[in-house]
């Protein structure tokens, strides 16, 4: 009896050595596909995007929770990069910022090309797995990166971004945040504006993948029953789980279910046990979750590194995700289930994404009204409320009948 009680933590040991090395084998032939990290923002706020400074050199970089090795310790095959700029941006220099953040990751690609294969497509993910690199795809994360037009999105779209998160932590003027849902921010498009869903179908004829991460639960639902493609939050976790408005209520994890749409759990310790600490265990209880409540074809990992202050025990980086995948082998997760999360659920949305879109079809034109702009650092070319006697008529004539009337009374 006392020789069995000592044996019981080798048994221990030897079970999670096997769940780890099961895990391993798994992510070799199916490597997990991210769906947010924020390490460009790291290049922007730590060098400035120069990526030749040698501290910058990704090979060796140690305070980022993101480097060239820790990726091909955690078995990533497909990162999402966040081209992120902040809300104080928005009538700002937005566009701008956002083309600066999708410029330095295609440098990533040219300058790291060993390691980095920038790719558009779901076809290009599967040929940066076949090549043992990690597949980039630009993410860009709020809608006030668009600046409220089309020609922009249109633009992104070109440039590569291959998804757009509808906002960001404010409302744009034609979609609204989750800080409407906790009373920081007001109700201003009531989930989409006419607009907002003008940007919808315009994402669904293009082809990008539309992102419910950030935004308040009425664009949620109104986003979800417009799309003609699945949607993604590319970096959200579980309200039932954790009651923070950033996380995915139930009656639209069922939405998710009908859609054939996807979650991608969100590490941020705030999310995962709204407390300052959480742990890997935590986390696969989201991921559990999600799993009953909107399928195994529901889950994905979108674990935001690099993006937030404070992670996980067990998931301090990119490295950590096989002992994440070793925990769900442990909760008896099927190989097959676990495949899923790591890439083919992804996969298949991008797919169903990309055969929805419908390139031959007349593009979305209808501006944005004016009135729905903050004009203090814009101009107006083009809007017929103008104030140009260009594109007045009618103040034209009426300053010639005054001019005529005025000389006939001389």
């Amino acid at each position: 009896m006392w020789t069995s009680w000592w044996l019981w933590p080798l048994v221990a040991v030897c079970t999670a050595d096997q769940f780890r090395e099961e895990a391993e084998r798994i992510m070799r032939g199916t490597p997990v596909i991210d769906g947010h990290n924020d390490l460009p923002w790291q290049l922007l706020s730590m060098f400035n995007n120069r990526l030749r400074d040698e501290r910058a050199n990704l090979t060796s970089l140690a305070s980022t929770h993101t480097s060239i090795p820790k990726l091909k310790a955690g078995f990533v095959g497909g990162q999402f990069w966040s081209a992120y700029t902040p809300c104080d941006t928005q009538n700002k220099d937005a566009v701008r910022r956002t083309l600066e953040q999708i410029d330095v990751i295609h440098r990533m690609c040219q300058m790291y090309p060993e390691t980095f294969m920038c790719v558009t497509s779901s076809e290009g993910i599967q040929q940066a797995f076949q090549k043992g690199k990690v597949a980039s795809l630009v993410g860009v994360e709020g809608g006030h990166s668009i600046d409220s037009s089309l020609g922009v999105l249109r633009a992104l779209y070109h440039l590569g971004m291959r998804y757009l998160t509808l906002t960001h932590s404010c409302n744009t003027p034609w979609a609204d945040n989750w800080l409407v849902d906790n009373g920081e921010d007001e109700a201003q498009s009531q989930g989409l504006s006419p607009f907002g869903q003008s940007v919808v179908r315009e994402m669904n004829r293009l082809g990008v993948i539309i992102d419910l991460a950030h935004v308040s639960v009425a664009t949620m639902k109104a986003a979800l029953q417009l799309s003609k493609a699945p949607v993604i939050f590319s970096h959200s976790s579980a309200y039932k789980l954790c009651e923070h408005r950033r996380n995915v209520p139930d009656d639209v994890l069922q939405l998710v279910n009908q859609t054939r749409s996807l979650v991608m759990v969100n590490f941020y310790n705030d999310y995962v046990s709204c407390k300052t600490e959480a742990t890997l265990s935590q986390v696969a209880d989201h991921l559990d979750h999600i799993k009953t409540v909107a399928g195994a074809g529901a889950v994905g990992f979108g674990g935001d590194f690099d993006g937030v202050s404070r992670l996980p025990s067990g998931l301090e980086d990119v490295s950590k995700y096989p002992d994440l995948v070793a925990e769900l082998l442990r909760r008896q997760w099927t190989e097959a289930e676990v495949k899923g999360a790591l890439a083919a659920n992804l996969l298949r949305v991008f797919k169903e994404v990309e055969q929805a879109s419908d390139h031959t079809q007349s593009p979305e034109e209808e501006p944005i009204p004016l009135d729905k702009l903050q004009a203090s650092c814009r101009t107006t070319y083009g809007y017929s409320e103008a104030p140009s006697l260009r594109h007045r008529p009618g103040a034209l004539l009426g300053s010639l009948t005054a001019l005529l009337l005025s000389r006939c009374l001389l």
